[in-house]
């Protein structure tokens, strides 16, 4: 061992420190320059782990000397390192020694509740600020607009999203119970003093009040929607005026203003950012406010604007189609709300319930039965008051004209589609057409032949209730004429048809139209009889009379004819089952002629 090492070691007593090195012998010959930097390489490592240690043992002694200062003056907060994580701090200024500060604890804000938000907001000190932004910014209504936002989202500052969480509420609420949140918090007064203070604004700036109002809510709820799809925790809503302030003022100008939303409508429907399933609660909200104020706008925006989505096959889904329910449940639903949709039926020269509407209706309440779903009922529910809307004009009109003519197209042509339920409804409503709008039949016959199954089973049904339609025609010389017609193009239609299903229909149609055809000429018949019975009775009374001299004859043949004039020849068949039933014995003992 000797051989390879020569050992030294050097012991510091002050601090038990041992310091050892070696230096390696090496008898073989070293050739060339190239060894010479491995033995100075050795020796720099080593020197640098002395040095190193050195350093180490100062700062320990450095360390008490402190510690020993600190604690004979009472000093008990300081910390020594004791050099392990502390070459950094040496290089830095050699400095170990750091003092414990204590964190204060936050304190917690007090949560503050939309109700009370609410109760704080003084009316006096509203009106106030009213009158003064009305003076200050006399012209400017926008302006005004955004200030009055403004004040009631310095009211509703403090409350944090936790104690509105609008978007869950929405989407977790039922339509009866979202329409008074978050209104049903603000006093009357403070109420009816803002409503008073917009109704006096112009209705083009609270249009672009409300559309702001509505993009802010919106914008809110894309971006926190944004958020969430963003990330796999769930992340806190982001709290902002629009969530409570927003609310506030929108249902005000929606409750007083309920015009200004029909207004905004073809906005709404060309934009695509009103729309969606995650947007609909919001905009179902909106439309139940505009309701509070005007049941007819409110019922207008669902049909205009709701219930093409439910036509829609990408947008309809069960929730969807459940909210939209309710809401039209609601209005159905409201104190007299029958007479005052029919008597609003008609808008500013625009129908509530245009016949495109009362179509898309119609199929959605009368499905195949294969395709019926639970909803189904509810829309059979609330569907004949929107049909009665639909039909309102006056008989005879000029609106009457229009609606019939544009309701008798589609109405034809659900009939035979083969849908019992569906065919049905159209088969009845095209009857209704006809017996309105004498320039149906013509129309009715211009489509025939494009329509052979459906006229095949509008005919049956006038043959097998005859009576009660011929009753609400106002005249029967028009069906005369459209059957005549249209048993001719079914003869000619025969001789260019080859297939037989098509030829047995043609013939059916034939059939129907002759039995209808001889029922219409019976009908005359019995009315001329019963012409001539009455004058005949009228002139044999006076000739059979015993007292002559006492009958007046001339009045008695006037009043006949008086009376044969007034028949309503419209109940051709209820007057033939008359005749037959005639008590021809009492007839002559009430004029004493027995």
């Amino acid at each position: 061992m000797e051989d390879y090492y020569d050992e030294s070691m050097l012991i510091e007593t002050e601090q038990e420190w041992q310091t050892v090195s070696y230096s390696k012998k090496n008898n073989k010959k070293k050739y060339g320059k190239s060894n010479q930097p491995e033995e100075e390489d050795e020796n720099s490592v080593f020197k640098s782990i002395e040095q190193h240690a050195e350093e180490r043992r100062k700062r320990i002694i450095e360390s008490q000397k402190i510690y020993e200062g600190a604690v004979s003056g009472g000093e008990s907060s300081i910390v020594i390192d004791d050099g392990e994580n502390g070459d950094a701090a040496g290089e830095s200024g050699g400095g170990v020694v750091e003092e414990k500060k204590s964190k204060p604890k936050k304190a917690k804000k007090p949560k503050v509740t939309v109700a009370e938000a609410a109760a704080k907001i003084d009316n006096s000190d509203l009106a106030v600020f009213l009158v003064d932004i009305s003076a200050s910014f006399d012209k400017q209504e926008d302006i005004q607009l955004m200030r009055f936002a403004d004040y009631f989202g310095r009211a509703f500052a403090k409350v944090s999203s936790s104690q509105f969480p609008w978007m869950k509420i929405l989407r977790e609420s039922s339509v009866d119970k979202m329409i008074d949140i978050p209104l049903s918090q603000i006093s009357e007064d403070v109420y009816k003093t803002s409503v008073d203070w917009l109704n006096q604004r112009s209705f083009d700036a609270l249009g672009s009040f409300v559309l702001w109002s509505l993009d802010s809510i919106i914008a809110d709820l894309v971006q926190h929607e944004g958020a969430v799809k963003g990330s796999k925790k769930a992340v806190q809503q982001v709290s902002s005026k629009s969530q409570v302030a927003m609310f506030v003022v929108l249902a005000m100008v929606l409750r007083r203003k309920p015009d200004v939303l029909i207004s905004l409508l073809s906005i709404m429907n060309e934009n695509g950012k009103y729309k969606g399933q995650d947007k609909l609660p919001v905009m179902i909200w909106a439309i139940a406010q505009a309701c509070q104020g005007d049941l007819i706008v409110g019922l207008f925006m669902w049909v205009h604007f709701l219930l093409p989505l439910l036509s829609s096959k990408v947008n309809s889904n069960p929730q969807s189609r459940d909210l939209i329910l309710q809401l039209a449940e609601r209005i159905i639903s409201f104190p007299k709300a029958r007479a005052i949709l029919i008597n609003g039926a008609v808008r500013k020269g625009e129908r509530v319930v245009p016949p495109s509407a009362l179509e898309a209706l119609m199929r959605i309440t009368f499905p195949a039965p294969s395709a019926r779903i639970k909803a189904t009922e509810r829309f059979e529910a609330v569907y004949p008051t929107l049909k009665e809307v639909a039909l309102v004009a006056a008989p005879g009109s000029k609106a009457m004209k229009q609606l019939t003519q544009r309701i008798l197209p589609f109405a034809i042509k659900a009939v035979a589609e083969g849908v019992p339920d569906l065919s049905k409804e159209a088969t009845e409503l095209s009857i209704w057409c006809l017996t309105q709008n004498p320039d149906c039949y013509k129309l009715w016959d211009n489509i025939y032949l494009d329509n052979v199954e459906a006229s095949l089973i509008i005919l049956k049904k006038l043959s097998t209730e005859f009576k009660v339609h011929s009753a609400k025609g106002p005249e029967l010389a028009p069906l005369k004429v459209t059957l005549n017609s249209l048993r001719l193009k079914s003869e000619k239609a025969l001789a260019s048809v080859d297939d037989a299903a098509r030829q047995a229909s043609l013939k059916e149609v034939q059939k129907y139209c002759k039995i209808l055809l001889g029922r219409l000429s019976h009908g005359n018949g019995c009315i001329k009889a019963f012409l001539v019975i009455g004058l005949t009775m009228a002139v044999g009374a006076a000739f059979v009379s015993k007292d002559l001299q006492s009958l007046d004859f001339k009045k008695l043949l006037a009043d006949r004819c008086n009376e044969l004039q007034s028949l309503d020849l419209k109940k051709l068949a209820d007057l033939c089952n008359c005749m037959q039933s005639l008590d021809f014995k009492k007839l002559l003992a009430d004029y004493n002629l027995a």
